[in-house]
Order: C-alpha cells, then structure tokens, then sequence
C-alpha cells in the first residue's frame, strides 16, 4: 500500500493549491480517505475525510468553506482544494486512508499514510 502526496509549496497569502494524493494497493471506491496536516509544534489535526461512496464528507471548522476534498476513483487518488490559504495553514500535509469505509475525524482510524507534502504559505 502506497499513499503519495504532491503539490504542497510556497504560496502567498489569498492564493489557493491543489493537493493529490495517489493511491496503489487501495482502492479509492472502497476506502475512506482523509486529509490531515502537522504544524511545528502542533499534534495532527484532522482537515477532512470523505467516506467510500464519495457521498459524505466531513471538515473540520478551520477550513470549511475554504477546503474541499474530492476523489477520482478512475485515477484512484484524492484531492485537497485549498482556497483563500492563511499563513496559520501552513503545515505538513498529510493523505490517509482507511478500510472501514467512514470518514472518521480521529487519526488513530486510518491504515495508511502518506510521506506528507509541504505548504508554506507566506504573508
């Protein structure tokens, strides 16, 4: 099982990014996925989880609105619109993903993690 994250980078304040998550050894119609970040000093915060249907999703209160998740099953990988990014955003970036289906809020439910990307957003 492999999760691989790209398009974390240095942005600046108001600018959005998109970030990917591709998945092998996981079916993205059949598990959960989810998108976390760690920031230096902070512990894991829960951004958004989606659950297998594609039909539910979940964000936290710090980014609804601004983040949205979505998955392409025919690629098998997830997706984390960012818009409107804040420097308090900036952070590791981390895809999970998860056998049970739901899209739980709790790290400790996920399987599988990604290496994690970088998003520096600068003021």
């Amino acid at each position: 099982v492999r999760l691989v994250e790209s398009g974390g980078g240095l942005v600046l304040t108001g600018d959005s990014l998109r970030l990917s998550c591709a998945a092998s050894g996981v079916t993205t119609s059949r598990y959960a996925m989810a998108w976390f970040r760690a920031a230096p000093g902070k512990e894991r915060e829960f951004l958004a989880a989606i659950d297998w249907t594609g039909g539910r999703t979940n964000y936290a209160d710090s980014v609804k609105g601004r983040f949205t998740l979505s998955k392409d099953n025919d690629k098998n990988t997830a997706y984390l619109q960012m818009n409107n990014l804040e420097p308090e955003d900036t952070a590791i970036y981390y895809c999970a993903a998860n056998s049970y289906g739901k899209g739980y809020t709790r790290f400790s439910h996920y399987e599988y993690w990604g290496q994690g990307t970088q998003v520096t957003v600068s003021s």
